[in-house]
């Protein structure tokens, strides 16, 4: 949630950081001219309370003299009379603000170029694109030859948008989670297992309610419920309505969760096989951080996103994106890219995203600073670390040989056995 002072202080930059990613600015107004009705309503509030106030002393002071107050306490009722309607009013204002507040993105950080995809950077490439001589199979082929993947069952026990692992494949997908988890603690990350049901106030906070509950898988009973899309939505909410200490800070944490989402695309050619689904399973690193801390957070995590993906030999490229096409809760993303030689594009596996103090705002979460004691809102950061279904399709298509047979990286085989080649199915 973007700052109520800076909207009013600073209107102008406020509007050219929406219109930089495309959202429309035009909320602005509103939200200023709700606020100062609101401020008014507030003020008028403090003004009766304290005549209302003062007007109580006198019927105290007139009851020890004997005095009749019948009309003294007439005027008592009738100020609070006002002062509830006041305070109604307010609240009716503050609520539509709030909505308003709820409704905008995140302002792109400075450095941010504006516009969508089309503005997007290449900041980085690592590797070779493969050349085969021979002509390459698609991951969706491969897999199946392999025995790894189950396509025609997955889509018969759960529709579009699912697969299942068999044999090597699940041993293939398991021993991704295994290094990315043995990384992230080597390198000081907390491990987290958190819940795969969470509340609706765990995408207010995340950013992604009131605007995407329709992208969530949501349970049809009492309350709402919902199964999560990613784990930054469960980690970003660890410290909802904290106060933490500045000795605390920074936290590094990991998760690992299956993610669960509705907006699996239309299967399109491109997007065939394991590239988009409604189910696949990521670890995702997270910050909380100082302010001044979040910058260095935010190399960190690339750095760390780009290693495991390098750790595996996997030919990729970095993207930093432009205003519009970061999510609405991020001030700036860079986005880890890997080859798909099929599809001769990239595809994202890793995007990784500073939402400053966006998310905190929204989740009331705060440090105290030890000089001054006075609190400040928390920044907090988040990257796949990685997600497992765009690496699988890269793996067996990069790493194909001319037999059908595909290497496992080196990196994947102390928790394979040792099997460093996976075999067509007899």
């Amino acid at each position: 949630m973007l700052d109520i002072r800076k909207i009013r202080e600073t209107p102008d930059e406020v509007k050219a950081g929406l219109a930089a990613r495309e959202a429309d600015p035009a909320a602005v107004d509103e939200i200023i001219a709700l606020d100062a009705v609101r401020r008014e309503k507030t003020s008028a509030v403090q003004a009766l309370q304290g005549d209302r106030n003062a007007m109580s002393k006198k019927i105290g002071a007139a009851r020890k003299a004997g005095e009749d107050t019948a009309a003294l306490q007439a005027e008592v009722r009738e100020l609070g009379e006002r002062i509830a309607a006041l305070d109604r009013e307010a609240s009716e204002i503050d609520e539509r603000q709030r909505t308003l507040l709820l409704s905008l993105p995140n302002l792109p950080a400075p450095g941010v170029v504006p516009g969508g995809k089309e503005a997007n950077e290449t900041v980085s490439v690592w590797g070779e694109k493969p050349v085969f001589d021979f002509e390459p199979k698609d991951h969706v082929e491969l897999c199946t030859k392999l025995g790894l993947i189950d396509y025609d069952r997955g889509v018969r026990m759960g529709g579009n948008g699912f697969w299942l692992y068999r044999g090597l494949g699940a041993r293939l997908e398991w021993a991704l989670l295994n290094y990315f988890i043995q990384e992230h603690i080597k390198d000081g990350f907390e491990f987290i297992l958190p819940p795969h049901l969470l509340n609706y106030e765990c995408g207010l906070t995340a950013g992604q309610f009131p605007k995407f509950e329709e992208d969530v898988f949501r349970l049809k009973e009492e309350g709402f419920q919902f199964l999560l899309p990613t784990a930054e939505t469960a980690l970003v909410n660890l410290h909802r309505g904290e106060i933490l200490e500045e000795k605390d800070l920074p936290q590094k944490l990991f998760a690992y969760t299956p993610c669960y989402r509705r907006e699996a695309g239309s299967y399109r050619k491109e997007e065939r096989g394991m590239v988009r689904g409604h189910q696949f399973n990521k670890v995702e690193m997270f910050a909380y951080t100082l302010p001044e801390q979040s910058s260095d957070m935010l190399q960190l995590l690339i750095r760390k996103a780009c290693a495991l993906v390098e750790g595996l030999g996997l030919h990729y490229r970095l993207s930093k994106l432009a205003a519009g096409d970061c999510s609405a809760s991020m001030a700036t993303t860079y986005d880890v890219e890997l080859w798909i030689p099929s599809m001769g594009v990239y595809k994202e596996c890793s995007s990784v995203s500073n939402a400053m103090d966006y998310q905190a705002r929204r989740g009331n979460m705060r440090f105290r600073r030890a000089a001054t004691k006075k609190t400040e809102f928390l920044h907090t950061l988040n990257g796949s670390g990685l997600a497992t279904s765009r690496l699988l399709p890269a793996i067996v298509e990069q790493f194909q040989q001319a037999d059908g047979s595909v290497v496992v990286p080196e990196a994947l085989r102390a928790f394979m056995g040792g099997i460093e080649r996976i075999e067509p199915c007899k």
